[in-house]
């Protein structure tokens, strides 16, 4: 479609939104509810995603490059504080009784970093376009070029919810904890240190006793895998583990692994927000190893 927000004779649906059906979200869902009250449509794309020439239809810019990080240290696409993510939010339009839906341009990709930042700000009426804008647009459903108007500020209000956002000490801990499982989401040859990473400085290779699983196989053409097809593969690398944390090159990857374990049934989860970015600094001192993982 265009760039109006509906299309002709498209009514702007009045009813309330509904509670979600989980955490992730098709596009008729979503376009059945489109422009309703208390719904925020949030766009979440990063890097060469970002500035996508089409948005669906009065979606906001959830910026993870920009205001969306804390940019006060050296690692990229860390948790800002909660102040900073309220007034980020308020300034979005967001009101804590709304329901928000999160996409990227990519498919899925950051638009999980977006879902997980706002649990882990204590906020889960969230779920994940499945599909992306590549799914929404693929559907023939509307967009707009031009930049949404300016939103009534909301009164959103972070509370922080610890655990679901850890730092190297907890990855570290896990690492040893039989009951535990630390997943990476990078590519095999990164994981193998086989590939260069993509930042420069970095070591090469992944955590001793860490697991591969890289975010781009529990999807296919941008969406995620059924729920049982999800269960088995995060069960072949964890056995019966159910604490799992997950890592990628700076957090943003890892979230589609936790979301991938949320709709597979698992509760007992966390990313890692440093990622690779901090543990494979050669001055952090944390061991890295680059043979293959075993089991």
């Amino acid at each position: 479609m265009g760039d109006d927000v509906l299309s002709e004779g498209t009514p702007v649906p009045d009813a309330p939104v509904g509670a979600l059906p989980g955490p992730l979200v098709g596009a008729g869902w979503l376009a059945e509810r489109l422009g309703a009250p208390g719904l925020l449509v949030l766009d979440a794309s990063v890097g060469a995603y970002r500035g996508s020439a089409q948005r669906i239809a009065g979606a906001r810019d959830f910026d993870i490059d920009g205001s969306l990080s804390d940019h006060s240290g050296p690692l990229p696409h860390t948790m800002p504080d909660a102040g900073r993510f309220t007034e980020e939010l308020r300034t979005l339009g967001l009101h804590d009784t709304d329901t928000v839906v999160v996409y990227d341009a990519a498919g899925i990709y950051s638009g999980a970093r977006a879902w997980w930042m706002f649990r882990a700000m204590g906020f889960d009426r969230v779920a994940v376009l499945d599909g992306g804008l590549p799914g929404w647009t693929a559907a023939g459903l509307p967009t707009q070029s031009a930049a949404p108007s300016a939103a009534v500020r909301g009164d959103f209000t972070a509370r922080p919810r610890p655990g679901l956002i850890v730092g190297a000490g907890e990855v570290a801990a896990a690492l040893a904890d039989p009951a535990s499982a630390v997943f990476d989401a990078r590519a095999r040859e990164r994981f193998r240190g086989t590939a260069p990473e993509p930042r420069a400085g970095l070591r090469g290779g992944h955590m001793p006793g860490a697991v591969n699983l890289p975010f781009g196989e529990i999807q296919d053409g941008g969406r995620m895998h059924p729920a049982p097809e999800l269960r088995a593969a995060f069960r072949a690398l964890a056995g019966d583990r159910e604490r799992l944390l997950f890592s990628c090159g700076s957090g943003v990857t890892a979230c589609v692994l936790a979301l991938g374990a949320e709709l597979a049934g698992y509760r007992d989860t966390a990313v890692y927000d440093g990622s690779w970015s901090e543990w494979g600094l050669p001055s952090g001192g944390r061991p890295v190893v680059t043979e293959p993982q075993s089991g």
